[in-house]
C-alpha cells in the first residue's frame, strides 16, 4: 500500500526580482491576485488535496509570510468591533490549524532543489509534494488533488506536465516522454533547460511534484546544473528507473505569476469568476478606450 501524501514543501525564499520595486520588501508570494496572496491560493491548493504539514523554506525578508498565517488580535479585534463580520469570517477562515506549519531557512540561493533538499528533516522518510506558488492553477479540482489521485493510481512520483511552445523550452524542466496511459505520460528521461534544438519534446514540468524522499540522497550531492544552480530536475533524472516517474497532464489553466504577464492575466481570469466583480470587470474591458 502507498504511503499516503501528507506534508508539502514551499519554496518560498526567492527574492522575486522581476516585480521590484514591489518586492523591495514585500515577498512576491504575498503579491495579490484579486484579494487573495499567491501563498494562500497555493496553501489552500495543498490542503484541499489532503495536506496535513506545510514546510515552508524562506530567506531573509520572509517574516510577512509567517504573520499571514497568524492571528492579527487588533486587526480582529477592530472588525469586531465595527460590525464587520464577513470580513473578520473571511479573515479567520484563511488560518491554518494550529502547530501544521513549519519554517525552515535556505540560507544562500542555490536553486529550487538546494531549496527542497533543506527540507529534508522535516519531511523525513516519506513522499511529499512541491508547490511553487508563482505557478497558479484555475481549476474545477484542485491541481495537486489531481496529483494525489494519479500518485495513488501508481504509487509513482508524479510532476504535473503541459505543452509549451518549443522556443521556450530553455525556461523549463523538459520530459522525453514514454508510454502515454490516458492523461498520464511515462518519463523516459528529463532534461533542465533545453535549447529548443535540443530538447527532447515540449511537454514541460509546471511547479507541482509528488516525490519519494530519495530525492534528497541526490541533491545532498549539490551539484550544480543549468545557472549554475543545483536543479529538482537533474535529481529527479538521476531516481528515473528503478524508479517510475510520470507526468500528470492535469485539467485546469496555469498562469505563471512570476511573470507580469501571467499574473496580470491572472487577475483578470479570476476576477471575472468573483460574482460581485464580473459585471464591473466586464462592462470596463468592453468599454471603447481612446
Amino acid at each position: 500500500m502507498n504511503k499516503p501524501v501528507k506534508k508539502a514543501v514551499f519554496p518560498v525564499a526567492g527574492l522575486g526580482t522581476r516585480f521590484l520595486p514591489a518586492t523591495k520588501v514585500m515577498p512576491k508570494e504575498m503579491l495579490t491576485v484579486v484579494d487573495k496572496p499567491l501563498i494562500q491560493y497555493a496553501v489552500e491548493e495543498a490542503l484541499a488535496a489532503g495536506i496535513e504539514e506545510i514546510v515552508f523554506v524562506t530567506g531573509r525578508g520572509k517574516g510577512l509570510l509567517e504573520d499571514h498565517f497568524d492571528h492579527s488580535y487588533e486587526l480582529q479585534d477592530l472588525l469586531k468591533s465595527r460590525g464587520k463580520d464577513e470580513a473578520l469570517g473571511a479573515l479567520l477562515a484563511s488560518l491554518p490549524p494550529e502547530g501544521n506549519y513549519s519554517f525552515t531557512r535556505q540560507m544562500a540561493p542555490l536553486g529550487l532543489g538546494h531549496a527542497v533538499w533543506c527540507a529534508r528533516n522535516i519531511v523525513g522518510d516519506e513522499p511529499f509534494a512541491v508547490i511553487l506558488p508563482d505557478d497558479l492553477v484555475q481549476s474545477r479540482v484542485p491541481c495537486l488533488r489531481q496529483m494525489v489521485a494519479a500518485y495513488e493510481k501508481t504509487g509513482a512520483n508524479v510532476v504535473s506536465v503541459m505543452e509549451v511552445p518549443r522556443e521556450h523550452t530553455s525556461r523549463y524542466g523538459i520530459l522525453d516522454p514514454g508510454e502515454e496511459m490516458g492523461n498520464l505520460v511515462e518519463i523516459r528521461g528529463l532534461v533542465e533547460k533545453p535549447h529548443p534544438d535540443q530538447a527532447p519534446s515540449t511537454l514541460s514540468i509546471i511547479g507541482r511534484y509528488i516525490l519519494m524522499p530519495e530525492i534528497f540522497d541526490h541533491l545532498s550531492r549539490k551539484e550544480k546544473g543549468a545557472g549554475g544552480e543545483i536543479q529538482i530536475t537533474d535529481a529527479m533524472a538521476k531516481m528515473l528507473r528503478p524508479q517510475n516517474f510520470y507526468g500528470l497532464r492535469f485539467e485546469g489553466r496555469r498562469f505563471d505569476c512570476g511573470d507580469k504577464l501571467g499574473f496580470l492575466q491572472a487577475n483578470i481570469v479570476f476576477g471575472l469568476e468573483r460574482d460581485d466583480l464580473r459585471e464591473g470587470l466586464l462592462n470596463f474591458m468592453t468599454e471603447k478606450t481612446l
